[in-house]
């Protein structure tokens, strides 16, 4: 405050206040000091959750990977072997065959899924926006597994499935969908799309959704067809939700193991084997528990790098949006 002088009168007037003044005071690094012991409550809240993560993935993660450099049978301590596994494992016939196989079914799952999940998905965007239908879309995605597996293995069999029955009645000949080694990795991954396809379609009817209809309505207005503004709107304006369903797609797909459990157990003749049963073999049917640590760290490190190369070229981080 300071004075200002009037002829004989003194008036008091007021000095402004800095901006802010009235603000509570922050500390160097911007924290307000009401909330520098936020972090007593914030502890015992996440500590349930820390722990958990800690136990069952961070201690797992380790001890896998220091399984992978061992001889480790069940009966036994292990034995450190240093890279020998790795070595055993470039020259493993069948490890190399159930990739490719696993890489198979990886492809069928992920072109076809995307592609039966985006039109799906459109379909439910444009026609309806009823919870119940997309509710019964989603539905198959709930259901375990196992019982999707056992199911289809009883619809496709050769003799009593509903399928075969239709085709015999088309064509008179029956097809053993999952005894034939030409039919049954495409059989395995028809599973696996009708299991996934209702999550990603809504996932991407999320996505759907945040397009202004405006983008449409000037596509109309330039002549464009619907096909073409599919094409040159829908997708490319879809590219993040698409990166990300496409991510999860392999990632899942790579870790394929209770459908062929249930359904060919890795047959006929191998024809099945991806590679998580191959592995499941080796740890619990031989228990050369330090080989099938080798095996699953490989598969580890392969997603780590198939993902980082899928958000690069799908440049998942950007949006033309705009």
């Amino acid at each position: 405050m300071f004075h200002k002088v009037k002829g004989d009168s003194v008036t008091a007037i007021a000095k402004p206040k800095k901006r802010g003044a009235d603000l509570p005071k922050r500390n160097a690094r911007g924290r307000n000091p009401a909330h520098r012991n936020d972090w007593k409550l914030a502890l015992p809240l996440i500590a349930p959750a820390v722990l958990g993560f800690v136990v069952f993935a961070v201690y797992p993660t380790l001890r896998g990977i220091y399984l992978s450099f061992t001889d480790f049978k069940i009966l036994s301590a292990p034995a450190w072997t240093g890279l020998e596994n790795i070595r055993t494992l470039l020259g493993d016939a069948m490890f190399w065959q159930s990739l490719g196989i696993t890489l198979y079914f990886v492809a069928l799952s992920v072109i076809f899924g995307i592609f039966i999940s985006l039109v799906t998905a459109v379909v439910l965007h444009r026609l309806t926006s009823s919870t119940l239908i997309r509710g019964l879309v989603i539905l198959p995605f709930l259901i375990s597994g196992v019982v999707a597996g056992l199911v289809w293995a009883w619809m496709l069999d050769p003799q009593l499935g509903i399928v075969n029955i239709a085709i015999k009645a088309m064509t008179g000949d029956g097809v053993n969908f999952l005894g034939d080694p030409q039919w049954v990795i495409p059989s395995i991954a028809v599973i696996s799309v009708w299991k996934s396809m209702g999550y990603n379609a809504i996932l991407i009817v999320a996505g759907l959704s945040t397009i202004p209809n405006e983008v449409y309505e000037a596509g109309r207005l330039d002549g464009a067809s619907e096909i073409q503004m599919f094409r040159r709107l829908t997708v490319p304006l879809l590219r993040p939700i698409l990166a990300m369903v496409t991510v999860l797609t392999v990632i899942s797909a790579f870790q394929v193991f209770d459908i062929v459990a249930v359904t060919t157990k890795g047959g006929p003749a191998n024809s099945s084997n991806v590679l998580q049963m191959y592995i499941y073999d080796k740890a619990f049917n031989q228990f050369d528990f330090g080989y099938a640590a080798t095996m699953a760290l490989s598969l580890f490190a392969m997603l780590i790098a198939i993902t980082f190369i899928q958000m690069r070229l799908l440049r998942a981080n950007e949006s033309d949006m705009g």
